[in-house]
């Protein structure tokens, strides 16, 4: 294990506690890939699992893969099958997959039977039975009828208590796959035990999905920088005038109950000084930066303006930890990128110096910094969203706990 995880992440049993060769390996993966014309068009979480399958066939496990695809409904729907995915997993684990044509029943067994010591087999999506989102005991034999161990790997789906994702964990032995042990070694070193002071930049357009996630923020960071049409509701309930904004002005109590929270736990609220402002929320817009007190009525913020991204590089220069959700304006309209991406770039730079952890997560921000060029340079990127998300929230995850060990 890495140095400085908390004593909490090394509760849970890895590959490292589990001779492997020989044993059928129920490896549960994220192979939720975006296709186009048939094809694999973003390999990210394919990427991500290859580690884990590589390790388990290297060391003469049989390596049975459990995925889910799209949303099925508990029923075979030809265009949610794994079947397309296969080529692509093949090519990037670099050994041939088979693939079963169920994962249960007797295609499945079939299927595992025939596998040698290192060798590979998909089954098809779990989510075609509806046994796998209730988590239905039945069905969890019926999957652990063809494996002798437990690997979860799939931390984008721990957030939910199905079938293969928490279910086979008590009845198999369970251990965490190279990618969640990284994913939560990670999470351990942001919020768990993390070096201090620890900063957190929450974007994103609504405060309204992001409550729970403010509230348990404010008691775990020493500061709070809060950007995108998220700061508007803020900027609204401390009384400034902010035109046409996008904003959920219901819900200035909300942002006013969090500011005092957060001034009870000695964590910092960092919000806008000046915004840029367009007339039209569209690419390359006219836009001119202002300073608060002076917002168009007839004007839109779509990011933060020149000295609010001085004040977060700032805020950046002063932690030892830097957790990121969220971008701070429209950050898919140019030029409203720009203080995402100074942001984003500063935090980076600040972490190949080897003065900062930086942990980012959820899709906008994974958009965010791989548009700032930037992702690689972080210390952690999670590319589970709701998971991500709720951990951060402060909730336990069903698919994390089940591992645990006990």
């Amino acid at each position: 294990m890495s140095q400085g995880t908390s004593p909490d992440t090394r509760s849970f049993r890895t590959l490292d506690d589990v001779q492997v060769k020989g044993k059928r390996v129920l490896l549960r993966v994220d192979l939720n890939v975006p296709m186009e014309n048939g094809r694999v068009s973003d390999a990210t979480r394919i990427e991500r699992v290859v580690p884990t399958i590589r390790e388990i066939a290297e060391a003469g496990g049989r390596v049975v893969l459990l995925a889910h695809f799209g949303r099925p409904k508990g029923k075979p729907e030809p265009k949610d099958s794994l079947r397309p995915v296969v080529a692509a997993v093949a090519e990037h684990v670099g050994r041939p997959v088979a693939f079963a044509e169920d994962c249960i029943g007797e295609a499945a067994a079939r299927a595992v039977a025939a596998l040698k010591d290192g060798d590979i087999v998909l089954l098809e999506n779990t989510r075609f039975h509806p046994g796998e989102e209730k988590n239905d005991p039945e069905f969890v034999k019926a999957l652990a009828a063809n494996g002798d161990i437990y690997v979860n790997d799939a931390f984008s789906a721990a957030h939910r208590a199905h079938a293969s994702t928490e279910g086979l964990a008590h009845v198999l032995p369970a251990y965490a796959g190279r990618s969640m042990q990284a994913e939560l070694e990670a999470l351990a070193k942001a919020l768990e035990a993390p070096k201090r002071p620890v900063v957190a930049i929450v974007g994103g357009a609504k405060v309204s999905t992001k409550i729970d996630l403010l509230e348990n923020l404010v008691t775990k960071v020493d500061a709070l920088v809060i950007g995108g049409g998220m700061a508007n509701t803020f900027l609204h309930a401390q009384g400034v005038a902010i035109g046409k904004s996008l904003a959920e002005k219901d819900l200035a109590t909300t942002a006013l109950k969090i500011m005092e929270k957060a001034a009870t736990h000695n964590c910092a609220i960092i919000l806008p000084v000046d915004a840029v402002v367009a007339w039209h929320f569209e690419a390359n817009a006219p836009s001119q930066a202002y300073g608060l007190d002076a917002i168009p009525e007839d004007g839109m913020i779509l990011d933060v303006g020149p000295q609010s991204v001085e004040r977060v590089r700032a805020a950046i220069d002063d932690a030892a930890t830097l957790v990121w959700n969220g971008p701070l304006g429209a950050f898919e309209l140019p030029p409203f990128d720009a203080g995402t991406v100074a942001a984003a770039r500063h935090a980076a730079e600040r972490t190949r110096e080897g003065k900062l952890v930086s942990v980012a997560g959820g899709g906008d921000t994974v958009s965010a910094l791989n548009h700032a060029g930037v992702a690689d340079a972080f210390s952690y990127v999670s590319t589970a969203g709701g998971a991500f998300l709720e951990w951060m929230e402060g909730k336990a995850l069903p698919g994390v706990e089940a591992l645990r060990a006990g």
